[in-house]
């Protein structure tokens, strides 16, 4: 590859990288890591796949360290959501170069901030840096779907290829005016992740004869409208608080409190706020008779629920439960992963906050709590580790960046990709430099 800038290599390996269809399912990450390691080896990066399975490989690369300093890892995963064709403006595996952006599926989610790492990495190798402690670059797998090809098991299964002091991952870095004033936001913790089913019974019968029958999607309904209606008692936790406190001025002394704050500087801001003051209920799913004449016996809805951090599936079933009374319904938790977090104060959030002085003099980096969760939660668990979300941008609109993830003619400015490996190289030197 013929590089002329970082700005002009990280576009090109980026473009290559939308060119190879890692959708989940099925995946196929073993391409994007092959793909990854032919760019990182000639630079002189040591690199290892590690597959459950053979097609859907991690990448895992190393500039090892001279043992007196923390580990550092730049986290990533290469598989992307689907990507319908006809209700793209580009070809959605084409990464396409158009005014100055990237143009396919994965450039924002999250193969823009693949790119980046890997180019921050061999550019840093490259140069003979020599880290004071191991720097880190993971490519993963399966982050879309989490069905334990990625992140999680290379942790349980790989630990001495991952395990490290400090995180740089997805969640968050966009550049926001509030009040009019300019802040970047930083991810340190995220909500738990912890869907349920619930299974309302009934008795079968046929559609033309209803009153013979008890319809389990019809004793459903009322349970569907008591959960979308329900509005959980608010919390204030320390990153509302410090966030608050940063573009506020003071700390707010209630959730309710922090909520008005919000609304009076920004809309922006209240939509930042609001989903992170309180475990949230949405019902997403149902199902019920797979003929339109059988009336159903049973009725299955699918919950989304979202917990604070320090919550636990335990207590959001006992609040279900106040919710929906004693009907005739069985509750599943499905899954629980997230709803972990990080120190604000750390080695890691003073790098944060020596690069956004040093590009946007006059700036704040202020802390979030994102609403969805990602994989740093894996290696909080794992190794303690201190894992932030942080890759910054400023040229494309924050709220134009949350409509195009996971939506059609998703793309990432050229400028931003840039900023996002000068950001990685000035963390690799703040933490890792002599």
């Amino acid at each position: 590859m013929a590089v002329v800038s970082l700005r002009g290599e990280v576009t090109e390996l980026l473009r290559e990288l939308i060119r190879v269809d890692t959708t989940n399912p099925p995946g196929n990450e073993t391409r994007a890591a092959e793909l990854l390691r032919d760019y990182l080896e000639p630079h002189g990066v040591s690199c290892e796949l590690y597959a459950r399975v053979p097609e859907r490989a991690n990448l895992v690369a190393r500039i090892p360290g001279r043992g007196d300093g923390p580990s550092v890892l730049f986290l990533s995963h290469t598989d992307v959501v689907l990507a319908d064709p006809a209700e793209w403006q580009a070809d959605p595996f084409g990464g396409e170069l158009r005014d100055g952006e990237v143009w396919g599926r994965g450039a924002l989610d999250m193969k823009g901030q693949v790119a980046a790492e890997a180019v921050a990495i061999a550019s840093l190798a490259r140069e003979g840096f020599e880290p004071s402690g191991d720097l880190i670059f993971a490519a993963t797998a399966d982050e879309e779907v989490g069905a334990g090809f990625g992140a999680q098991w290379l942790c349980e299964t790989h630990p001495e290829a991952v395990r490290a002091d400090y995180c740089i991952n997805e969640g968050s870095g966009d550049r926001i005016e509030l009040g009019g004033n300019p802040y970047w936001v930083c991810s340190t913790a995220e909500k738990m992740s912890a869907p349920f089913r619930l299974r309302v019974h009934g008795r079968s019968g046929h559609a033309s004869m209803p009153n013979i029958a008890d319809n389990a999607l019809v004793k459903a309904a009322p349970l569907i409208e008591k959960l979308g209606a329900y509005r959980a008692e608010r919390r204030l936790i320390p990153e509302v608080v410090a966030l608050a406190q940063a573009v506020v001025g003071e700390a707010p002394s209630s959730a309710d409190e922090a909520l008005s704050r919000a609304r009076e500087v920004s809309p922006v801001l209240a939509d930042l706020v609001e989903p992170l003051l309180s475990m949230t209920l949405s019902p997403t799913m149902a199902t019920a008779s797979q003929k339109r004449n059988v009336i159903p016996a049973v009725c299955d809805i699918t919950v989304d629920c979202r917990l604070l951090p320090g919550q636990t599936p335990r207590e959001a079933q006992e609040i279900v439960r106040g919710i929906l009374g004693d009907d005739d319904y069985e509750l599943e938790v499905l899954e629980a992963h997230g709803g972990t977090r990080s120190p604000l104060e750390s080695p890691l959030w003073d790098a944060v906050e020596s690069f956004v002085e040093r590009v946007d003099p006059g700036a704040r980096a202020v802390p979030i709590c994102v609403a969805g969760f990602t994989d740093s939660h894996w290696f909080r668990e794992a190794f303690g580790t201190v894992a932030y979300g942080f890759f910054p941008a400023r040229v494309m609109d924050v709220e134009v960046a949350a409509r195009l993830i996971h939506s059609a003619d998703e793309r990432v400015p050229v400028e931003d990709l840039e900023l996002g490996v000068d950001w990685l190289r000035h963390a690799a030197h703040h933490l890792l430099g002599s």
